[in-house]
């Protein structure tokens, strides 16, 4: 006898995965995410960390969430989810407020026990009516209990068998929204190559959470996500540290020069440590050093000795690293810092997102020490900008501080893996033997670039000195001449202004003939552009720029901003940007959207703040 489905078609729908740390709630929403991307769906995520190590299980401080958007024209991991899986009353209670009110919950029935609703702090033995939820959005699933039986001839300890709950969860989910289950599988495999057993206890784990949701079919719909129209190629999904890692691996293979690493672990920058740390296979020399500073001067040792050098940390590391970094500047060596922007000052909000390290990037460093400083606007978007970041670094002899920021770093999008044709060459301006022969000296400059040459250690008349203290521009002598000193500044200066040459132009989407431009930079981009959208669709028109440069800014930008009448930068900090671009267009009135709470905005906030800023213009 044929069986009627409830199967509803969406183009994208928003899943929220959360439970205590150590519910594995990360990983289960990670491997969903990649499944998604196998499946041709767009995807952005949101993995919501506590700030809190290890807090007493049950507890509200201790609940950890993963948010995924999937399906067509996906830039956000979504203001609110369709469907909220919360693994036990304190996840629940944290988490409603990022439902929709008509949003599904999947709960572990098997925890909702007094003790748990005690820890939780609920006062009734009743969560769902005390929470104000209509019964009929909930699918109350006894997981515990269902996970017990799956595994009871298996062979494994309570406790082991209690940290697959997460693999049950995950098969409910994939049969909620039509996820074909031997994907997942291989991803399984794939991790758990060299433990054979546990392979086999989590893939019948999620085998038995797909049966229950299919056995369940008739009192909750399933739904079918579009796919997006895709260009040819291998996908996968990636998060933010990854792709930079990548990003800068293809630079060090585009420019010829060995890739080095001299990094210290910080949250929440060491991902890039570790997948650096992976690829001996590809000539990567990864160094964990002892501390920041250590770190950026180990980098600078081997740019001098013609190495593509990095150096990766977050704020307070960046701090740190200020010295280094100026040196560098004075050495005039191509140095790549990518600081992962989380919440501050001091160690602030470890696990949080801000975009509060910009000004600290422009100008945290003694003296006159001008450099190139880039944002990635996604999580995708981390490997080109990696890339790019190295490319302006060895081809213009200098410093690069690449930002992201915890949210693009942590989060995942559906990539599209680039051919090497794809990425240009990288051109270094080194020393040559004829350079040599007819008198070269450290400090000589391209004449159009101002650009000074490398000279690679074991080059046969090579031998010369650079450091921290001031040099003179003919003979590279150390020099302590006043007028020297100031022509070495404005040419340092003017070298880094001359990278505006050797960038794209500011982009303007949106409706670029509107009075008001909505304008962010690095990684607010999916928020401000899905914002815009809405707003146009709606009758508001706006224009819409997101910098990916910021010292230099690109050629055209002052030009472009100036044709509009209301010019609204949105940023993750009290405004920054802002300051930065009234400094530029003195007499215009920049307006701003401002949020410091150690989250990415939501859509809701930038539309909401948008209209009001011309309602008021």
């Amino acid at each position: 006898m044929l069986q009627t489905t409830n199967v509803k078609t969406l183009d994208r729908v928003v899943i929220r995965f959360s439970g205590d740390s150590g519910d594995g709630m990360q990983l289960a929403g990670n491997i969903f995410s990649n499944v998604s991307a196998g499946e041709g769906n767009e995807i952005s995520t949101f993995p919501d960390y506590p700030a809190e190590i290890r807090a007493p299980q049950g507890s509200l401080s201790g609940v950890s969430g993963f948010q995924v958007h999937i399906g067509r024209g996906v830039h956000t991991p979504g203001d609110q989810a369709d469907v909220l899986l919360a693994m036990n009353p304190a996840a629940l209670k944290t988490n409603l407020q990022y439902l929709k009110p008509d949003g599904i919950i999947i709960c572990d029935t098997d925890t909702f026990r007094p003790a748990d609703l005690k820890k939780a702090l609920y006062e009734t033995d009743d969560p769902i009516a005390e929470l104000g939820i209509d019964p009929k959005r909930v699918l109350g699933v006894p997981m515990t209990t269902l996970l017990q039986h799956t595994l009871a001839d298996s062979g494994m300890d309570p406790k082991s068998i209690m940290k697959c709950k997460n693999m049950l969860a995950l098969g409910l989910i994939c049969w909620l929204f039509d996820r074909p289950v031997e994907s997942v599988l291989r991803k399984l495999q794939a991790k758990f190559a060299k433990k054979p057993a546990v392979y086999e206890a989590n893939a019948k784990v999620i085998q038995a959470g797909w049966d229950y949701g299919h056995n369940t079919h008739s009192s909750m719909p399933t739904y079918r996500i579009e796919t997006a129209a895709t260009q040819p190629g291998t996908y996968t999904d990636i998060n933010g540290n990854t792709a930079t890692a990548w990003g800068l691996i293809m630079a060090s293979e585009k420019s010829g020069r060995p890739l080095f690493l001299g990094s210290y672990p910080i949250t929440p920058a060491t991902d890039i440590l570790h997948e650096l740390a992976k690829r001996k296979d590809l000539g990567v020399k990864a160094c964990q050093m002892e501390d920041e500073i250590a770190g950026v001067c180990s980098a600078i040792g081997a740019s001098y000795a013609g190495h593509l050098a990095v150096t990766t940390t977050s704020g307070p590391g960046l701090a740190l690293k200020s010295e280094g970094i100026g040196l560098a500047v004075m050495m005039e060596l191509p140095l790549v810092v990518v600081d992962v922007q989380r919440g501050g000052p001091s160690t602030g909000l470890p696990t949080k997102t801000e975009q509060t390290d910009l000004m600290q990037a422009l100008y945290g460093r003694n003296g006159e020490s001008p450099l190139c400083v880039v944002a990635a606007a996604s999580p995708t978007d981390c490997f080109t900008m990696a890339f790019e970041a190295a490319r302006i670094a060895v081809e213009h002899m200098t410093p690069v501080i690449l930002l992201t920021d915890a949210f693009i770093a942590n989060g995942s999008s559906a990539w599209r893996i680039p051919e090497e044709k794809d990425f240009p060459e990288i051109h270094p301006h080194y020393v040559t033997s004829e350079m040599i022969e007819r008198g070269w000296k450290p400090f000589e400059r391209d004449e159009e670039s101002l650009v000074r040459f490398w000279a690679v250690p074991g080059l046969e008349g090579g031998m010369h000195r650079v450091g921290g203290l001031e040099k003179d521009i003919k003979t590279g002598a150390i020099s302590t001449d006043g007028p020297n000193h100031e022509k070495m500044v404005n040419i340092r200066r003017e070298k880094i202004a001359r990278i505006a040459d050797d960038i794209p132009e500011l982009q303007i989407g949106g409706a670029t003939d509107a009075d008001t431009i909505l304008v962010g930079w690095g990684g607010t981009y999916g928020h401000l552009f899905t914002a815009c959208e809405e707003l146009n669709a709606s009758g508001v028109p706006v224009a819409f720029a997101q910098f990916r440069y910021i010292n230099p800014l690109p050629k055209n930008a002052l030009e472009e901003l100036r044709k509009y009448k209301n010019i609204i930068v949105a940023e993750l900090n009290t405004g920054m940007f802002a300051d930065y671009l009234q400094m530029h267009l003195p007499g215009v009135e920049i307006k701003r959207i401002n949020k410091i709470e150690g989250q990415p905005f939501l859509v809701k906030e930038i539309t909401d703040g948008v209209r009001n800023l011309i309602s008021k213009a």
